[in-house]
């Protein structure tokens, strides 16, 4: 299906392709098509491979956690989703952040604190990075983001807000999943309005999810993680999500 539509469109009216999705221009300039890919990368793509039905699941689950969020007033950038692995959503100018919100303490937090794995924080912890691969995507203090003029002030609040608010609700939504949600990673984008809106996807690409019913460390991984750790059953992993959130949100018909 992804293979069929890239080949029927061209060369012009790709805007932008990155390591798991591809972006189309539309006939509206407000109005652009996601196509999600099955490709998978890690560590700033020095490891790369695939994951067979990923750009189906992840833009499924994305959009049935869009459309959550909208329901209780979050504003996302999302539409519709025309084809399994397609949304369209709203034109959007990125902010250059990747906002990541923790509940419990897991890769590079571990790396760099010296927290044990598994840590519950006492509060969530919401972090900023530079959404810059050549620099690899590095930390940065609010100083250092107001100092590099990323956004105001009071846009930085405003998004620091949203994502915990987004944190609550997922929290609590995948715990029905029985899944806990460790942390995840969010990106915001101003559309035409200068409106604020929840961008990108929320899928297990973005998210580190655990099994909530195991305690075993490698069985309960969820998330790309299996992919970075080459552990085995990684599609497997990425199905089971999927289906235990679309058993807790129903997925209306595909739509133009």
């Amino acid at each position: 299906m992804e293979i069929q539509l890239i080949e029927t469109m061209s060369a012009a009216e790709k805007l932008y392709e990155g390591k798991a999705k591809i972006v189309y221009h539309t006939e509206d300039t407000e109005i652009h098509r996601i196509v999600f890919k099955d490709s998978a990368t890690a560590f700033n793509g020095s490891l790369m491979g695939k994951i067979e039905g990923k750009g189906e699941i992840n833009c499924t689950i994305s959009a049935a956690l869009f459309e959550c969020l909208s329901s209780i007033g979050i504003p996302t950038h999302y539409i519709s989703r025309p084809q399994k692995n397609q949304m369209r959503v709203r034109a959007v100018k990125i902010i250059p952040l990747e906002v990541v919100v923790r509940n419990i303490a897991a890769g590079s937090l571990v790396h760099q604190t010296g927290l044990p794995e598994g840590k519950v924080l006492q509060s969530p912890l919401v972090e900023f990075y530079l959404k810059n691969d050549s620099l690899s995507d590095p930390l940065l203090t609010r100083d250092r983001l107001l100092l590099l003029d990323l956004t105001s002030p009071e846009r930085l609040e405003q998004i620091e807000k949203m994502a915990r608010n987004i944190n609550q609700y997922l929290t609590d939504f995948f715990q029905r999943c029985r899944i806990i949600l460790v942390d995840f990673k969010l990106e915001f984008g101003l559309d035409s309005q200068a409106r604020l809106l929840l961008a990108d996807e929320i899928s297990p690409d973005t998210c580190r999810l655990w099994d909530a019913t195991t305690t075993d460390p490698q069985e309960r991984i969820m998330d790309k993680d299996r992919f970075r750790r080459n552990l085995p059953q990684v599609e497997s992993a990425y199905q089971e999500v999927f289906e235990r959130v679309l058993a807790q949100n129903k997925i209306g018909d595909i739509s133009p």
